[in-house]
């Protein structure tokens, strides 16, 4: 009872220490409890996981693991559509290989995940722009104009939507349905432009 009680002081003191910092973009999609960074790489990995379309959800400084004399708390606990969970540390290059031992161990999944992980390509960059309107809500008959004419097309560039969306901007209405996994944009191939193709989202790439 006492380690438990010494181990859930250890994370609420380091989710209390985090919870002091202020990184960019604010909102969160997936993170149904208050989020906290210890840094500007671990909010840039939860950028990603926002739009990562295999993760059903994920919270921040949840989970302890003893590693010789002190107890190491993770940086992400994340859930996956296909069951498993797995936790994960945001390092620069190489993490403590005592770390991942001693989760295995506790028959747990653990992963560092380094800065070429999270700054390469233009996924990271897409996603940050479209946190931006994660506080935004696209209207009932903007969301049925765009996804009746996916119905019709199977899929359409960006600029040939604009001309369907009527009560909010259409990168707003964009950007807020593909966080909410009504369609589904390619944020790997380049950054988000009049070209980029919108096809409607299927959970079968989740899977």
């Amino acid at each position: 009872m006492e380690k438990r009680a010494a181990d859930h002081s250890i994370l609420d003191a380091a989710f209390r220490e985090a919870s002091l910092n202020t990184f960019f973009p604010l909102a969160t999609v997936r993170c149904p409890d208050r989020p906290a960074f210890r840094n500007q790489i671990a909010r840039d990995l939860g950028c990603l996981l926002d739009v990562d379309e295999t993760v059903i959800a994920w919270s921040c400084l949840c989970f302890g693991a003893p590693v010789e004399d002190r107890v190491h708390v993770v940086d992400f606990m994340v859930d996956h559509f296909d069951g498993t969970r797995e936790f994960l540390d945001v390092v620069e290059f190489f993490g403590d290989p005592a770390v991942t031992e001693t989760i295995a161990c506790m028959k747990r999944r653990h992963r560092f995940v380094t800065l070429g992980d999270i700054y390469s390509g233009h996924r990271l960059q897409n996603a940050k722009d479209m946190l931006r309107y994660a506080r935004h809500r696209t209207p009932l008959n903007d969301r049925v104009r765009l996804m009746a004419a996916l119905n019709e097309a199977g899929s359409m560039t960006i600029g040939e939507t604009f001309n369907l969306f009527r009560e909010v901007p259409p990168l707003t209405a964009i950007a807020w349905m593909t966080l909410h996994r009504f369609i589904s944009i390619d944020l790997d191939e380049a950054p988000i432009g009049p070209d980029t193709l919108i096809r409607r989202f299927s959970n079968e790439v989740a899977r």
